[in-house]
């Protein structure tokens, strides 16, 4: 493939008389780590959303490898090979952990890629858990997703991605309501897939954490992209000041 992995053009979405995002042109190269960050209301997660398919945009176009996917419905998207976490995690709550694998396992994407054999699925769901940090001798594996804590649950959101072996993972804000510690292991596990060859775009409020890792970061403001560069520089822009400490930048 040649050119960038993921573009948007003049991506534009009204909600009503609202526009939540403005022409946001944005590229992403193969293999990199890119940020996007904001205020909150800032127009992330609409971006997010636009991209994945779960919204249409009013105007705009959406290209993953090359191929115009604006609009099409998220099954055919994440068949593409484009995935996303969720802000909010969404479980199968009365499932077991390992269980909450089924559905990117018998994904049409994983049939092909396996051939239509699947092996032992739940072995295989016990090995993606145990790589994004679950213990897999341990009693929490067969927990229902109910009675799992914040960080397990972010954890089953990766793993669900990881299990559909995409090109492009999207993770929104897979920082949030995680403790110092259990960020510490996750990176890890985002290292890996960079050495894998995987492109990601992290959606995070968490700056310190997401700077440490990021090639570049974008950042969003009422909707519009109002910086973009390396993550050591990108706080010295003016315009990014106002935007996250209002008129105390500008004083």
């Amino acid at each position: 493939m040649t050119g960038p992995i993921l573009e948007t053009t003049n991506l534009t979405k009204d909600f009503g008389g609202v526009r939540a995002l403005n022409k946001v042109d944005l590229t992403v190269a193969e293999g990199e780590l890119l940020g996007v960050i904001g205020p909150n209301g800032s127009g992330k997660t609409t971006l997010v959303n636009l991209v994945s398919g779960f919204v249409k945009p009013t105007t705009g176009q959406v290209f993953f490898q090359g191929k115009n996917i604006t609009g099409w419905p998220p099954h055919r998207v994440t068949d593409l090979g484009l995935v996303r976490t969720f802000q909010m995690v969404r479980p199968f709550y009365k499932l077991p952990a390992f269980k909450n694998m089924i559905v990117p396992l018998t994904s049409h994407r994983v049939r092909r890629r396996v051939g239509g054999k699947y092996g032992d699925r739940d072995a295989v769901a016990k090995d993606l858990l145990e790589e994004v940090g679950f213990e897999r001798d341990s009693a929490v594996i067969l927990k229902t997703a109910s009675e799992l804590p914040h960080g397990y649950l972010k954890r089953i959101e990766l793993a669900r991605c990881i299990a559909l072996e995409a090109e492009l993972i999207i993770l929104d804000e897979l920082f949030s309501g995680l403790s110092l510690a259990e960020v510490a292991t996750i990176v890890p596990v985002i290292d890996k897939l960079r050495v894998q060859g995987k492109t990601i775009i992290m959606i995070e409020h968490r700056l310190k954490e997401l700077f440490r890792i990021a090639d570049r970061v974008a950042v969003l403001n009422f909707g519009e992209k109002i910086a973009e560069g390396p993550p050591g520089s990108i706080m010295d822009s003016e315009a990014v000041k106002s935007a996250y400490l209002g008129s105390a930048a500008e004083e």
